[in-house]
């Protein structure tokens, strides 16, 4: 299994003058680094591909999805917007050769009201028809998109798995699986374990995450047990390290992010790396 770190942990938002964080991450022993697109013109792809490739770096990809990116939104003009971003962070995964574009595909974050039925129906249809489109260009591109439950102080649309599954099984592509975030699944699973088992082979990124977003084994994630329950369904993509170092304004609102989650990026940078490296590498579950 591979460990990786989002782009987050250091800058907020990601351009190409932060090269540099890759050799951080290399540096620091993952295998793995995600970038987060926060703005598509800022992403240097010949750059990035360049020195990933230079360093043996892995790349993957994720969104961050703000009230103008919405899929599911009432407003036709922002429904566009969010289906041609999807659409250009696709293209960067395989430019990048991500295997996955991963995010909260179907709303913008931070939309969180009580609703009537008729127009939580109708706010589905738009992300369904949406995300049809975004899946079948993920086909065309051979990219894996993976759709990401957000807790409920985030999202009022899909909090849990079994709502993640109950939606994309309404499309019923390879292309459209499950991002699974243990920061999320921590507050809104019954059991992160089971969680993982009914996934199964829908289960398509993991973003591990202690409960407070702070450094992964120090606080009450079972990280053995997800390891365990990972392995033995067969799960061989990566567990990447997501939380905020220097979150934007944006940011900040969109995560609740008020205080500092560790000393230093780095800090927080190197002792997720070593935690990630001995519970998911030098102690795997022997199946």
């Amino acid at each position: 299994m591979k460990i990786g770190i989002s782009s987050f942990v250091w800058v907020s938002p990601y351009t190409a003058d932060h090269i540099d964080i890759l050799y951080k991450a290399k540096d620091y022993g993952y295998d793995v680094m995600e970038i987060a697109v926060e703005d598509v013109a800022s992403i240097d792809v010949k750059q990035l591909k360049k020195v990933a490739q230079r360093i043996g770096l892995d790349l993957s990809v994720s969104g961050a999805f703000g009230t103008q990116r919405d899929i599911s939104s009432e407003h036709s003009a922002y429904r566009k917007i969010g289906l041609s971003y999807i659409k250009d962070c696709i293209q960067i995964a395989n430019e990048l050769e991500s295997p996955i574009f991963g995010g909260p595909l179907y709303a913008a974050v931070g939309k969180t009201r009580l609703v009537s039925k008729e127009q939580k129906e109708l706010e589905r249809n738009f992300c369904l028809e949406n995300l049809l489109e975004a899946t079948q260009y993920a086909k065309e591109q051979g990219i894996v998109l993976a759709l990401e439950p957000l807790n409920r102080f985030e999202t009022d649309m899909i909090n849990t798995v079994e709502q993640a599954l109950e939606l994309i099984n309404q499309i019923d592509d390879p292309h459209l699986k499950i991002l699974l975030d243990t920061f999320h699944a921590n507050i809104e699973e019954k059991s992160i374990l089971k969680s993982i088992h009914l996934l199964g082979d829908k289960l398509a990124h993991v973003q591990g995450n202690e409960n407070d977003r702070g450094t992964p084994g120090t606080g009450q994630v079972d990280w053995s047990g997800i390891r365990d329950a990972l392995n033995e369904i067969g799960y061989q993509g990566s567990v990447i390290l997501e939380t905020f170092g220097s979150p934007s304004k944006e940011l900040a609102r969109a995560a609740s992010i008020w205080r500092p989650l560790a000393e230093s990026s780095d800090i927080l940078a190197r002792d997720g790396a070593n935690f990630y490296t001995e519970i998911f590498k030098n102690n795997p579950l022997q199946l």
